[in-house]
């Protein structure tokens, strides 16, 4: 699916998505990817089975406001032990299919937040 684009500039933006892959600022790119507006990285698990808490407290050092977790056209919710260091710090993690989390990703980096996407195919 296509999204239009808010006129942020010189931020990520997911600009497409569908079953394989998500578009930043007009790029493919397949396979796990964490998110940041100003910043873009593949990320380590390649499945939501393969989630670890040392994933998520990872994160931290990004000090994020907020986490979107996007696993893929099926919600799956990983245990909160998974991202306890994260609740410990007061830092909100939302799960969602990953059309929600591109649409939410963009509206919170338009409103000028420190949102962190991880994005899940499989």
């Amino acid at each position: 699916m296509k999204l239009h684009q808010s006129k942020v500039e010189h931020l990520n933006q997911i600009t497409a998505y569908d079953a394989e892959s998500v578009q930043v600022n007009e790029v493919r790119h397949a396979g796990s990817l964490l998110i940041l507006p100003d910043y873009l990285q593949p990320w380590r698990p390649a499945s939501f089975a393969e989630l670890t808490a040392d994933d998520f407290s990872q994160l931290l050092d990004y000090q994020p406001e907020l986490v979107l977790l996007g696993t893929g056209a099926a919600i799956q919710f990983p245990h909160p032990q998974l991202y306890a260091a994260l609740s410990a710090k007061r830092i909100g993690v939302d799960v969602m299919g990953t059309g929600a989390l591109c649409r939410t990703f963009n509206v919170l980096v338009a409103e000028d937040r420190r949102v962190l996407a991880l994005v899940l195919h499989r």
